[in-house]
Parts: structure tokens; sequence; C-alpha cells
């Protein structure tokens, strides 16, 4: 089992800066992918980025080069740097955490969910 609490929502004006984080507890040493995935009213949540066991990061188009995740290894902690936030981005933003336990298949963990809300 793997706990994930978010923090770091918030309202925020066009063009500013959020930093979410998120803290895993549990099974920590079994995860293999961490990320952040959002839902904005009225869409399906999507994938904003994601970063390996080993580093590797994989981002949304709609995000390269305004969002960066990063982990700190040491505080089993993910984050989430949000600059040039833009309307669009207004979501709830959730953590996810991935077990691999089949050559292609994953646990999913999530965490409750993150507010953030960008005005124009």
């Amino acid at each position: 089992q793997v706990q994930l609490v978010e923090s770091g929502g918030g309202l925020v004006q066009s063009g500013g800066s959020l930093r979410l984080s998120c803290a895993a507890s549990g099974s920590i040493f079994n995860i293999n992918i961490m990320g952040w995935y959002r839902q904005g009213p009225g869409r399906e949540r999507e994938l904003v980025a994601t970063i390996t066991s080993g580093g590797s990061t994989t981002y949304a188009d709609s995000v390269k080069g305004r969002l960066t995740i990063s982990r700190d290894n040491a505080k089993n902690t993910v984050y989430l740097q949000m600059n040039s936030l833009k309307p669009e981005d207004t979501a709830v933003y959730y953590c996810n955490a991935k077990i691999r336990y089949s050559k292609s298949d994953y646990l999913n963990y999530w965490g409750q969910g993150t507010q953030v809300t960008v005005s124009s």
C-alpha cells in the first residue's frame, strides 16, 4: 500500500507560479513511476507529467516549458513547479504512484487531489 498526500494548491493570477508537493508513505520502495494528473471542470482526467525511479521525465505538450516535475528521494516527495500559469491550467491536480506487478501492468495509487485555480 502507498499513501499520497498533496499540498500546495491555491488561487493565483495568470502568469503566476505555484509549487505542488506530494509526500509518499508506505511501500514506497516498490514505486516505479510517480506523476501528476489533472481534471478540469467538465473534462477528463489527463496526464500532466511523470518521473521514473531513475529520474526520466515526460510531459504533456500543453505544459512543456512551463511545468517541471522533480523528486526528492530523501524526503519521499515529488514536486510540480508550475510557472507562467494560464486560466486553462485550472483543475484539481492529483498525485499518482505506479507499482509494476507484471511486464505491462501497474497498480495505481492516488492522492486526494489539490485545487489549482488560475484567474485571468
